[in-house]
């Protein structure tokens, strides 16, 4: 076990010899730390029904922290132990060409962010080729073993993430009741609407003989099932109809 190790070690220093593989770790371990401050702060946005969540925290947080590494260690092979330049790089400013890639990577991103209602699609994703531009940058540069180790880590989560919810990703959706005309129901709902911790986003009442029709949009956490609303709007006498358009 000992001589594999020394093994993929050696390997690892001939792919990179500029840095050592020990304090490869060392920055790894700040990618990783990044993520998971990236991923804390997903989960308060998240529980806050912002569209912004875990996982786009996560991405963008692990892109920065290995394209901050890249722009501090990543041209240490441009000069030999002694600080003379290597041949044919003198003159030569590669960090400009590294800090154009992270702002024109951006556009790109942008142009997979869309609006849906009041819903944005596609921030993660967004998030994702801006994350892997960085990933490029690092194997590049010749950073190989921290450019597979923040793709393995985003790959990772995303999946883990994809199985098991963190914080409180929601859809959204058009609610449409009438009732009689009660000011009961409407703290009823209200109550009801706060324990499933469904955020009112637009609201429009309208009266009509002895009749109120409450349209709603509404952000419904994923955890929620809709049989559970449905059987809430059914037990309750004062609901003459009931619907609901989005994407349940």
């Amino acid at each position: 076990m000992t001589g594999f190790f020394e093994q993929m070690t050696s390997s690892l220093n001939l792919l990179n010899s500029s840095i050592p593989f020990a304090q490869m770790l060392g920055l790894a371990i700040r990618i990783f730390v990044a993520g998971v401050c990236g991923g804390l702060v997903g989960i308060e946005r998240s529980r806050r029904f912002k569209e912004a969540g875990v996982r786009t925290h996560v991405v963008v947080a692990c892109g920065a922290a290995l394209m901050m590494i890249v722009s501090k260690y990543g041209f240490a092979d441009l000069s030999n132990a002694a600080g003379d330049l290597l041949l044919g790089t003198k003159g030569a400013d590669p960090s400009r060409i590294a800090s154009q890639v992270v702002s024109g990577v951006s556009f790109l991103g942008a142009g997979v962010i869309f609006k849906n209602g009041t819903s944005i699609k596609g921030l993660t994703t967004a998030a994702g080729v801006w994350a892997t531009a960085g990933i490029g940058l690092a194997i590049g540069c010749g950073m190989y073993f921290l450019g597979l180790f923040t793709t393995g880590m985003i790959l990772l989560f995303q999946m883990f993430m994809h199985k098991h919810t963190i914080g409180t990703d929601f859809v959204t959706n058009e609610i449409d009741i009438t009732v009689e005309e009660s000011t009961e129901f409407q703290h009823l709902l209200k109550q009801q609407f706060r324990e499933w911790h469904i955020q009112i986003v637009e609201s429009n009442i309208k009266k009509k003989n002895g009749l109120v029709k409450y349209q709603l949009l509404v952000k419904v956490p994923k955890q929620i099932e809709f049989d559970e609303i449905l059987d809430f709007m059914e037990e309750n006498e004062t609901i003459k109809s009931f619907e609901t358009h989005g994407e349940y």
